[in-house]
């Protein structure tokens, strides 16, 4: 689980399963503001300027095209979620014991951020970049074309002109992000975490919601201009990585690498608190029924 250094290893079934549930139910609550976010990053259609507040670009979509338009690509993005936070979960757990001090078996702050770290690449790998090509495209192709049906279809649009690589464009960019978010994130939760357990800080709903938002904008501030560099590359015509970075510049400056910050915090700060209380939450649900599980298997055996 993740949590202070004084507790007992979580099952990675447990780890596994909490972490697809809290990410499924993070993905989908902070959809629009995720939406919002994507729509800024992506180049502006000429004559059109895109605004910076997330909740005008929020408002200006549902009224121009409906409430279905503020969640087009969000199916990508929750089935993406609950693969990505599943194995986020998993292996930073299983990673941080094994990085954990043989002596104390606690973890230093350095050694929390590299646990993460780790994961956050195994993520990318295994579900991130894939689902995030899609709900970038999907987006993108809303404003402009609109070829894709939906998830499904985009994907097989995809893969049918540009194979797996297509699916896998923007992966540099990706992977640097999930990388240094998850680091940030899970470490930053982690190091609270451990803070408040040592200072018997009770750790309840509002607690952990707290951790979450802090650890949220901590993550965004540092790992922005890889966000803004991997929704370039996943636009719906996709881009290398180096050409992701070329555009940057010349639309924007240094400064563009900061572009969707506001609207990014905006869901980070919400959804860390969400992501993180509804882990520990679905932990604590399934944890007892999977012990009892296991008793009950082991029992049956004996």
């Amino acid at each position: 689980m993740v949590s202070g250094s004084n507790d007992s290893q979580t099952p990675p079934i447990v780890s596994l399963t909490a972490g697809g549930v809290a990410g499924g139910i993070e993905a989908f609550t902070s959809y629009p503001l995720e939406f919002a976010k994507t729509r800024v990053q992506l180049r502006s259609q000429k004559g059109i300027p895109t605004p910076k507040n997330p909740f005008l670009v929020v408002t200006q979509v549902y009224q121009k095209e409906g409430l279905r338009a503020l969640y087009k690509g969000c199916s990508a993005l929750v089935v993406g979620s609950i693969a990505k936070d599943g194995v986020r979960f998993l292996f930073f757990d299983q990673i941080k014991a094994s990085f954990a001090d043989p002596e104390t078996g606690t973890l230093s702050p350095l050694r929390n951020l590299a646990a993460g770290m780790t994961a956050g690449v195994v993520a990318s790998i295994t579900a991130v970049t894939p689902s995030e090509r899609i709900k970038t495209a999907l987006i993108d192709d809303a404003r402009n074309e609109k070829r894709f049906r939906s998830g499904l279809h985009a994907t097989r649009v995809i893969w049918q002109e540009h194979g797996i690589f297509g699916l896998y464009r923007g992966f540099a960019g990706t992977t640097l992000k999930q990388a240094s978010a998850t680091a940030f994130r899970m470490g930053t939760y982690n190091i609270l975490k451990d803070y408040e357990i040592n200072r018997d800080i009770p750790q309840n709903t509002l607690v952990n919601f707290a951790n979450g938002s802090v650890a949220g904008v901590v993550t965004t501030l540092a790992t922005q201009p890889f966000d803004v560099i991997k929704t370039r590359s996943q636009s719906a015509h996709g881009a290398s990585t180096m050409e992701a970075v070329k555009s940057v510049l010349l639309d924007y400056g240094v400064r563009g690498f900061w572009k969707g910050t506001t609207m990014r915090l905006g869901r980070t700060v919400f959804s860390g608190g969400i992501l993180f209380t509804s882990y520990e939450a679905a932990v604590k649900i399934i944890n007892p029924l999977y012990s009892g599980f296991t008793h009950k298997i082991g029992a049956e055996a004996a």
